[in-house]
């Protein structure tokens, strides 16, 4: 860490809503988020990146930017180039559908040696270039300027014919569970693979309290809690269990330090959660939208099956949202996308047509493309043709300038999307309750899901103590340059 100034520590926690934030804090039930929010900021409604899926996530957050420039377009997606499906662990029967190791390859390997543009730079490679140090612990998108050594245990080894070593590039401190573990022997922390390998709150914490014990704190430190999220898959978003549990171990974490008070002269602290929660209807209202089944009179690929000459439709789908692949250029995407934009269960469908982006519901179409028209409220600037309520546009005619409505960024966050790779494609939402399904995908009726662009999938909680600087914009993708001015500045309160 460099001398008399704070380490910067990121704890993002998997599925942290804000309203389980004001619910445990009305009822006393987390004193450690209570104490940050008191002693700094708290906002309810910063905008995540889209789509709303962990390693997109993850991309924007260390990147600065949207798919179309980190190039990682969901948590499922198909790769045009080596004709398959990209599949990072969206659920276990697609996993081994998809093959083990191929999933394995991508998630492990290929997601931050390929995938991830080599041509933006990350959070950690950029703080290295002015000087300062950085860490990650249990990140997904970790790529940075520093070699390190995975140790790949036998049984993945037995399944992928990976070597025992595997070299990879990441920030200065470099935890990723039982494959990078530089603490190895030193701490307490579960990492088989009935602990998901070490990718847990309990390993994570338990790493970050060590370091903040024997004062190995880097400048800027990442934390992953991952834990949350199988909760609320499972319960939906107005359970308040998984973030009482998170707040346990931040309560920990502060006392670390000696004392929360203690903990705030000696760092900054970030908290967020990752993306929105909506609630799915029970399964009595048949909220699962069988996707291969609006495409019956078409060739779908099956799940795991290789791509042939006669396959004329693809469908990756993460959660909520999906991207629907033409392989054949004599079908059309606006014939692909009616199925969809007829179906009552869908919220939008939209694809690229001579250089707009259309945007469809329900036999309305409207589209856009960058241009000088309108300015938005980030400061984009759009021309927009159609009725702008298909996507809640709200016009200041007087000004040129729209505000969003129930769709946070969407006309910046659906042009990412649909820029983020190569390839003939439209992506679709679900109104919130419905879920989107291939054969195999996993499906959360009477729990939780995320995916889409819908408000409660969008806004998700930012807590910052610590430091007096605000950020200048409440959206995910901004919070690196937010982070890297913090570090630089040493801008903190005493």
């Amino acid at each position: 860490m460099t001398q008399n100034s704070k380490s910067v520590i990121y704890l993002l926690i998997d599925s942290l809503l804000a309203s389980a934030i004001d619910q445990g804090v009305a009822q006393k039930k987390l004193p450690a988020l209570q104490f940050l929010i008191e002693h700094g900021q708290y906002y309810r409604d910063m905008v995540t990146s889209f789509p709303t899926m962990s390693v997109t996530i993850d991309s924007s957050l260390v990147t600065g930017t949207y798919p179309d420039q980190h190039s990682v377009p969901g948590l499922a997606w198909y790769d045009s180039d080596a004709e398959r499906v990209i599949n990072y662990g969206t659920g276990p029967m697609e996993v081994i559908r998809q093959g083990i190791p191929a999933v394995l390859e991508d998630a492990v390997l290929r997601l931050n040696g390929e995938h991830l543009n080599p041509d933006v730079p990350t959070i950690y490679e950029d703080l290295a270039r002015r000087g300062f140090t950085s860490g990650t612990i249990n990140g997904l998108v970790y790529r940075g300027p520093v070699q390190h050594t995975m140790t790949i245990p036998s049984w993945m080894r037995m399944i992928t014919s990976w070597p025992e070593r595997i070299q990879v590039k990441g920030p200065d401190w470099f935890s990723l569970g039982g494959l990078s573990n530089p603490l190895n022997g030193k701490i307490q922390a579960p990492q088989s693979i009935f602990h998901r390998l070490g990718l847990n709150d309990t390993y994570s914490v338990e790493t970050l309290k060590h370091l903040i014990r024997t004062e190995q704190l880097p400048d800027f430190l990442y934390v992953y809690m991952p834990s949350m999220d199988k909760l609320l898959h499972k319960k939906g978003p107005s359970v308040l269990k998984g973030a009482v549990e998170a707040d346990k171990k931040l309560q920990a974490v502060l006392e670390a330090f000696g004392s929360p008070e203690q903990a705030l002269q000696q760092a900054v602290f970030v908290i967020s959660g990752d993306s929105g929660v909506s609630q799915i209807m029970p399964a009595q209202e048949q909220p699962i939208i069988q996707l291969h089944k609006l495409y019956e009179g078409y060739n779908v690929l099956h799940p795991g099956q290789k791509v042939t000459a006669h396959t004329e439709v693809v469908l990756a789908v993460n959660e909520t949202m999906a991207y629907v692949y033409c392989l054949k250029e004599t079908l059309d995407l606006r014939h692909i996308a009616q199925p969809l934009s007829a179906d009552d269960r869908i919220d939008f469908v939209a694809w690229k047509e001579e250089g707009w982006i259309v945007a469809a519901r329900n036999g309305q179409e409207l589209r856009f493309k960058t241009g000088d028209a309108w300015t938005d409220d980030y400061e984009q600037t759009w021309t927009i043709e159609g009725p702008l309520e298909l996507l809640d546009l709200q016009p200041d005619e007087s000004r040129h300038e729209i505000r969003y409505g129930k769709y946070p960024d969407v006309l910046q966050r659906i042009y990412g999307s649909l820029n983020s790779h190569r390839g003939r494609y439209l992506i679709v939402g679900a109104k919130p309750g419905y879920e989107l399904a291939d054969r195999s995908s996993p499906t959360h009726k009477g729990g939780g899901g995320h995916g889409s662009l819908s408000l409660g999938e969008s806004l998700i909680p930012l807590i910052i103590a610590g430091t007096d600087m605000k950020p200048s914009k409440l959206r995910l993708v901004d919070l690196k340059a937010y982070i890297m001015e913090v570090v630089s500045s040493g801008n903190f309160y005493t």
